[in-house]
């Protein structure tokens, strides 16, 4: 039986992407996402089989879903066992966001998985960190003032992830519109 690691979540538009790609340097040791790998993460689903797949995507498509605006505004990261595991460009949160997060969140449980735990904190992950990453203060102090501008949310997509020694290969494998 076939088992894919999936997420949802909106893409981003190349004009975002760029300016992310920017201002990706400066910390020794970090691992810096492709473009092809940014992203807001909705809901991590996790390794699922062909049939709860389909469930999935059966579910992914009765989600309402209407255009809205998104803006990207400043820096943070992630910590974990005291050091900052992850950089991200934190994302405006709004209701049209949470609206579509929580529905998002619904359709999955329809699907039978479990409840996401996690509280949703709408961001792009930059970098990934480990114990031998330089300092990132003076970057997050440099790049605080991130703006690159509103985007329309046109749609969101069912990705799958694959883990390679090199890092995770994104690939859209649904689109819902």
């Amino acid at each position: 039986m076939s088992i894919r690691r999936l997420f949802v979540a909106l893409s981003i538009p190349a004009r975002i992407t760029d300016a992310l790609l920017d201002i990706q340097e400066g910390i020794p040791g970090a691992r810096w996402q492709d473009a092809e790998n940014l992203h807001i993460t909705l809901r991590f689903i996790g390794e699922v089989d062909r049939h709860q797949h389909a469930d999935i995507l059966s579910a992914l498509e009765g989600v309402p879903f209407s255009p809205f605006p998104i803006r990207v505004a400043d820096v943070g990261h992630f910590e974990g066992k005291r050091r900052a595991k992850a950089i991200w460009a934190r994302v405006e949160p709004s209701d049209a966001l949470g609206e579509l997060q929580h529905s998002v969140e619904m359709a999955c449980r329809r699907a039978g998985l479990p409840a996401e735990t996690r509280k949703f904190i709408p961001h792009i992950t930059l970098a990934r960190l480990n114990a031998g990453s330089g300092p990132i203060a003076d970057w997050l102090s440099q790049h605080g003032d991130l703006a690159p501008g509103p985007w329309e949310a046109d749609g969101f997509s069912l990705y799958e992830s694959d883990l390679t020694p090199q890092g995770a290969i994104y690939s859209e494998i649904a689109q819902f519109r």
